[in-house]
């Protein structure tokens, strides 16, 4: 986590100016990404949220502003982009013609710990969840973009690895390689599930809560058109878990789910293969961008997202999915 592009006080002046905000009283850095590089301003219109989207074109910058704008208008509770003076909801940044900045309201609110997360949380959790899926079911399916982690990159990601034999990965590709096969051999019952606009990527660290209500659902980079059930699983491997499964967070997120959009009989039959599938992901990602890349980060060790790969192989799948 860090700022990989350092903006001084003139420079967050000027895009203060560029989105009509004011005289910025004052700023800071926010260590927290691992993608952008994020501030926090204090202006003269009040606080906002300032992203330099690093290694983004600006038609990515333009799409995903598109879509939180739309979700918000929806009632997602996610803050929408400001449009800058020149009417775009983005600006360049003065000096770097490949950059753009995105600013939005600051929202107060805080991210949960695992063991935070308790059965009443992970519902309304849930629910927020299905309202997102019900918006973007509505939005036009020009806008579903297609996802950068689908099963064939994943392939292509772990076939690298899995070639050059490194011995502390032994484990994790017997492991990944059998996952693999799973979800190619299960992919007819993948494809049958709902298919709409999902965030990609919802785990904790993606939302703030303000006591115990959900004040803002955060960095839809990843989002794309995919399965509603993967959606959901992917924020299951993240919610539900400290050392092992918890089934009663699992089973209360899913009920708050369902409260407001209702699994089809294909999205149930999904839900498994797709938590499995989730699982397998992350700990592809977490090995090529972490291990593999040497970053010192241990929060995002491949190893924690093998063990909910190991889990799942296990009894727990079946327990969660046959209490639904």
């Amino acid at each position: 986590m860090g700022t990989f592009t350092r903006l001084d006080g003139a420079q967050l002046g000027e895009l203060a100016a560029a989105f009509g905000l004011g005289d910025v009283h004052a700023h800071r850095s926010i260590a927290a990404g691992t993608i952008n590089s994020n501030y926090a301003i204090e202006t003269a219109r009040g606080p906002f949220f300032v992203r330099v989207n690093e290694g983004k074109s600006e038609q990515d910058v333009a799409w995903e502003a598109r879509l939180v704008a739309a979700l918000a208008d929806a009632g997602v509770m996610t803050p929408p982009p400001l449009v800058a003076v020149d009417r775009r909801p983005y600006a360049p940044l003065h000096g770097a013609t490949t950059k753009w900045v995105s600013v939005f309201p600051w929202r107060d609110g805080r991210h949960l710990a695992a063991a935070e997360v308790t059965p009443e949380l992970a519902e309304t959790f849930g629910a927020a969840l299905a309202q997102l899926h019900v918006a973007g079911l509505a939005l036009p399916e020009g806008w579903r973009r297609g996802s950068i982690y689908d099963h064939a990159h994943l392939v292509g990601r772990f076939e690298r690895f899995a070639r050059e034999g490194d011995p502390a990965l032994a484990h994790a590709i017997s492991i990944l390689r059998e996952e693999l096969a799973e979800a190619t051999r299960q992919r007819h019952v993948r494809l049958n599930a709902t298919y709409g606009m999902i965030h990609g990527d919802l785990f904790r660290d993606n939302v703030l809560w303000a006591v115990n209500a959900i004040s803002a659902i955060l960095d839809f980079e990843q989002a794309s058109g995919g399965s509603l059930a993967y959606d959901l699983a992917v924020s299951i491997n993240d919610w539900c878990w400290t050392d092992r499964p918890r089934l009663d967070v699992a089973a209360a997120l899913v009920a708050g789910y369902q409260r407001v959009r209702p699994l089809t009989e294909a999205d149930r039959a999904a839900l498994p293969i797709e938590i499995r599938a989730a699982a397998a992901r992350f700990t592809i990602t977490r090995i090529t961008d972490v291990y593999l890349a040497r970053v010192p980060n241990p929060e995002k060790d491949f190893r924690a997202f093998l063990a909910r790969c190991e889990a799942w192989r296990g009894p727990a799948l079946g327990q969660l999915t046959s209490a639904l």
